[in-house]
Formats: C-alpha cells, sequence, structure tokens
C-alpha cells in the first residue's frame, strides 16, 4: 500500500502506474472501473463488498469519500492498494476536502481503467438527481442504496422521478431470492394469479419493488399488510383456480416456507446475503436493466421509465450555499424560472 497525503491528481496517477508495475498489475484483466461515493464511517464496508465483488468481476476501484465542502482549504488524500487485502482489483481510496470534493471529477477522471465500461455506487445517501454529481453523469451504470436514506421508499421514488436507462438500486438485488422462488413455484402448474397480498413494514423499500415486480408480471396490484418484523416477511398469492399459495420467511432460519393448497409444504433457502453479493449481482449486467424499471414504474406509479432515453447531462448544484443564510434569502427572492428553462433542464438530465 501507498500512502500520499496532501497530494495532487497528478501525483495519485504517477503513484498508481508504479505500483501496478511493481505488482505486476495488468490493465488489459480489468472488466470496469468502479466509483465507490462513501461516507467515512463506510470505507471499510465498501472494501470488503468490493472484495467479494471482485472476484467474480475485477476492477479498479476508485473510492472517493467527500468531506466538509465549506472549508476554505482544498485537501486530497489518498491510499493505493494493488491486489493485497482488496483481491485482484487496483483500488485507490481518496479523501477529499474543502472545495475539491465538489470537483472529484477532475481527480478522478485520468484514474479510469481505459476501454472498459464505468459503474458508480453510492454507498451513502445519493444526490436528490443524480446529473448533479458528475461522477454519476461520467458512468455507464450507476448504482444507489435507497436503505441508505432516512426515508427508503420516499427515495426510491425520488430514484424513479429521477431515474435513465442504466440505474438500478441495491434494493432490487436484495429481493432476487424471494423473485427466485416466486417464479419457481409456477414452473410445475401455471396457474393465474387474481390478488397478492406483500407482507412487510411500512417503510421497506424492497416491498415496493417486490410489488411492482407481481404487478407487472402478474398484471395484478398487490396489496401491502404490515408485518412484526422489520424485514419483509410474506408473499401471500390468491390463484385464479381457487387454491392459495403463501411464502413466508423464517426470519431466524434462512429459510422460507411455500404453502400451497393441496400440497405438502415446502422448505427453501432464503438467507440475505452479504452487500459483496448484491453489488456483484448488479456488475453482472451493464446494459439498461428493464425488469428493474418495469418493477420500479409499477410500484411507484412513474409509467414508460424504460423509454426514457435523454443522456445524463451535469447540472451544477453547490451544496455548500445551503450553508449560507445570505444565498438562500437570495435564492427566495429571486424570480422563478421560465417553463421552457424547467423543461429544458429535465430533457438534460
Amino acid at each position: 500500500m501507498i500512502g500520499l497525503w496532501d497530494t495532487t491528481g497528478i501525483e495519485v496517477v504517477k503513484a498508481l502506474a508504479n505500483e501496478r508495475r511493481s505488482a505486476g498489475g495488468l490493465t488489459s484483466g480489468l472488466a470496469l472501473t468502479l466509483i465507490a461515493v462513501v461516507d467515512e464511517r463506510q470505507v471499510r464496508e465498501a472494501e470488503a463488498a468490493a472484495t467479494i465483488a471482485a472476484s467474480a468481476h475485477p476492477c479498479r476501484l476508485l473510492i472517493i469519500v467527500r468531506a466538509d465542502v465549506t472549508q476554505q482549504r482544498s485537501r486530497l488524500d489518498a491510499e493505493i492498494v494493488v491486489g493485497g487485502r482488496l483481491g485482484p482489483c487496483e483500488a485507490v481510496v481518496m479523501r477529499m476536502q474543502g472545495r475539491l470534493a465538489l470537483h472529484a471529477e477532475s481527480v478522478v477522471m485520468p484514474l479510469l481503467a481505459p476501454d472498459v465500461p464505468v459503474v458508480t455506487w453510492w454507498q451513502c445517501t445519493p444526490p436528490e438527481r443524480i446529473a448533479y454529481d458528475p461522477l454519476g453523469v461520467v458512468a455507464d451504470r450507476r448504482i444507489t442504496d435507497s436503505a441508505q436514506a432516512e426515508d427508503p421508499v420516499a427515495a426510491l421514488r425520488v430514484r424513479s422521478d429521477d431515474y435513465v436507462p442504466g440505474d438500478t438500486d441495491l434494493a432490487w438485488s436484495r429481493i432476487t431470492p424471494w423473485r427466485t422462488l416466486l417464479a419457481g413455484a409456477f414452473d410445475a402448474n401455471r396457474v393465474g394469479v387474481r390478488a397478492a397480498t406483500v407482507v412487510a413494514p411500512e417503510h421497506d423499500p424492497t416491498a415496493l419493488l417486490l410489488g411492482g415486480w407481481l404487478e407487472a408480471r402478474l398484471g395484478v396490484h398487490p396489496t401491502r399488510r404490515s408485518g412484526s418484523g422489520r424485514i419483509m416477511e410474506a408473499v401471500e398469492l390468491q390463484l385464479e383456480d381457487g387454491n392459495e399459495m403463501k411464502l413466508t420467511r423464517d426470519l431466524n432460519a434462512g429459510v422460507a416456507t411455500l404453502q400451497r393448497t393441496g400440497q405438502p409444504d415446502r422448505i427453501l433457502p432464503l438467507t440475505r446475503r452479504p452487500l459483496g453479493d448484491e453489488l456483484a449481482e448488479e456488475l453482472r449486467r451493464l446494459d439498461p436493466d428493464q425488469p428493474y424499471a418495469a418493477a420500479l414504474a409499477a410500484g411507484t406509479g412513474k409509467r414508460r421509465l424504460d423509454e426514457r432515453t435523454a443522456p445524463r447531462v451535469h447540472i451544477w448544484k453547490d451544496p455548500a450555499l445551503a450553508e449560507r443564510p445570505e444565498a438562500s434569502a437570495a435564492a427566495s427572492l429571486a424570480p422563478a424560472p421560465e417553463p421552457a428553462a424547467l423543461v429544458e433542464e429535465h430533457v438534460a438530465s
């Protein structure tokens, strides 16, 4: 590992090249560049997740930690790791302070691995609009995690408002085991569904996406019922032949029970996967995830998300202005933008 304190972007590029030569790194062996935007307290968690994901997708990992942008002096500290504890990836952990944090792309762009896709992952509260963050604009695929927000369901609705093909959320990966078991239950006996119920807490984003997936695939609008736990507990289906099907999670054993009228109960595996496995799943595909778009559209009431084609263009927004009362007062006195300007901004994003 190489540590560079109070350094510059040029020095980071040189140090990475030197470390790659000494470690025998090969750029041609990298599948992608993964940009991870994280809070300081989640750096080790992001590294552990990236290590798992890199075992299936060798990558150049660029971890960005943004500190207080209102600081007068900008500073860049970097750690460079090639191989070692992070497995088959090249990693640069960059802590940015001051105004530099608002221009992280100026340091990140020269570090992108050549001729491979770029994925940006926010393991923190993502921006209200991804176009506000240039690290999202440069990416071919963008991964958010609504569970990081104070209100995860509201955060998922924000993602639907801001969605363009190439966006996804880790809440979608977390319901993959549920979708696999439910789809498998219809393999032997394909019967239509006339009603569905999802048993989950009110603020569970996975329940919203699973309900949207059921609606998109089965054509029924699921109802919601609160359960006794803090995670999704069950899915109940009323079949067109009059029978019932229920998939219930055992919160302690890591299994689920599939019950169906006239058939013996079946015990199926349903474990909570580590963050790295969820991230690795999202890195398997770098094209737009149409099933996710359909589930998000049905779950939030936003239709035809997969038909949005506008590319993202960076929209400058200075979060430091929110810290200045005089700027807020000036903004409140400023005239409202013309409708045409609002339309232009929406299309650009």
